[in-house]
């Protein structure tokens, strides 16, 4: 029992920091997923400025891709975060049980994927570990976005140090295995990652060890999807972006990738030809501003601010010039639209 309120019930899962238990919110009488911090991280200050920074950074969202947090606070020298009680499975264990998903079925999840953490973008936060078990799926198909807890505010929390990786190597962008810091578009190649994870049944970079998976996405390519799955090539040229080398060369945001993904979904039947190369079109540049050594004030952690604000973030025209394109070419029309836009210029 946390405050007299929340009554543990069952254990859900485990993190590197904390402990998920199912729960039941007395006060209110519904179910709720409470993520407890280990108790031999709950004397850290480091740590335990995480923990509540995730609560922090994630009580503002209001997404229906996104886990809701509906509390934090702590019992004693227990900490905690109640959240939205997700009745289904994650990704991870979805593919588990699957080995991989249809075209159609990964597309509908990378799309809601994109439009969560496009949110997130929006809210001036970069997730910076997207994986299969941080995505969350109910009974009713609808996707859930989770654990932020490493998530960085753009306008800078002061709460990482330059070079520190944080995230799992195995949907690690380039930039971070670098340690160059995580941007809007790190956020893409990750979904990217996991898009052909469903797709084939496993993630593009895989070895022996972290350190061979880190070298694959500095310097080596995603291997061809095979023929025999019949992903459509459409498809494959979106992939082609998320997961481009240079994030400039990516698209921008989730939302503008989740634009694409819904352009192509849409496609129908498409022909499985390669497509012409095209000249990519420049990306709007989205950095990380630099850090700050700007700390949270003494005190009790629980009353402190929240670290974000709201970017105003405009519509990412350049990406979703490339969606467009991306569909022209596919359909063959190109050169068509090329040529009325003459006629008409």
């Amino acid at each position: 029992m946390l405050n007299n309120r929340y009554q543990l019930r069952q254990a859900l899962g485990e993190g590197g920091m904390a402990e998920v238990y199912v729960a039941e919110d007395l006060r209110l009488g519904r179910e709720v997923a409470v993520k407890l911090l280990r108790p031999q991280y709950a004397s850290d200050k480091t740590f335990l400025e995480r923990f509540i920074y995730e609560a922090r950074a994630m009580a503002g969202f209001n997404h229906p891709n996104v886990v809701n947090v509906f509390d934090v606070g702590r019992d004693g020298s227990a900490h905690y975060i109640v959240m939205e009680y997700i009745d289904g499975q994650d990704l991870r264990t979805l593919l588990r049980r699957a080995e991989r998903l249809s075209v159609r079925q990964s597309l509908d999840v990378a799309r809601q994927m994109a439009r969560g953490i496009g949110y997130a973008h929006r809210k001036g936060l970069v997730h910076r570990d997207i994986k299969p078990g941080n995505i969350l799926i109910d009974r009713r198909g609808t996707v859930k976005v989770a654990d932020f807890g490493i998530a960085k505010a753009l306008a800078g929390a002061g709460m990482t140090e330059p070079g520190v990786v944080w995230g799992t190597t195995a949907y690690l962008s380039p930039e971070q295995v670098s340690g160059r810091g995580a941007s809007p578009a790190s956020d893409v190649y990750a979904i990217g990652i996991v898009l052909y994870e469903m797709l084939t049944g496993h993630p593009p970079f895989e070895g022996e060890d972290r350190v061979a998976v880190a070298l694959k996405h500095l310097h080596e390519e995603p291997p061809p999807i095979p023929a025999a799955l019949e992903v459509p090539a459409p498809v494959q040229q979106l992939l082609a972006f998320a997961l481009r080398k240079a994030p400039e060369e990516r698209f921008a945001t989730a939302e503008s990738m989740a634009t694409a993904i819904g352009e192509v979904a849409t496609m129908g039947t498409l022909p499985t030809m390669a497509l012409p190369a095209i000249e990519r079109a420049p990306l709007l540049e989205h950095t990380t501003p630099e850090r700050t050594t700007r700390r949270a004030p003494d005190g009790d952690p629980y009353t402190n601010g929240p670290p974000s604000v709201d970017l105003p973030l405009g519509p990412d025209w350049p990406s979703i010039i490339m969606a467009v394109v991306i569909i022209l070419l596919t359909l063959g029309l190109f050169p068509l639209y090329s040529r009325v836009f003459e006629l008409i210029g």
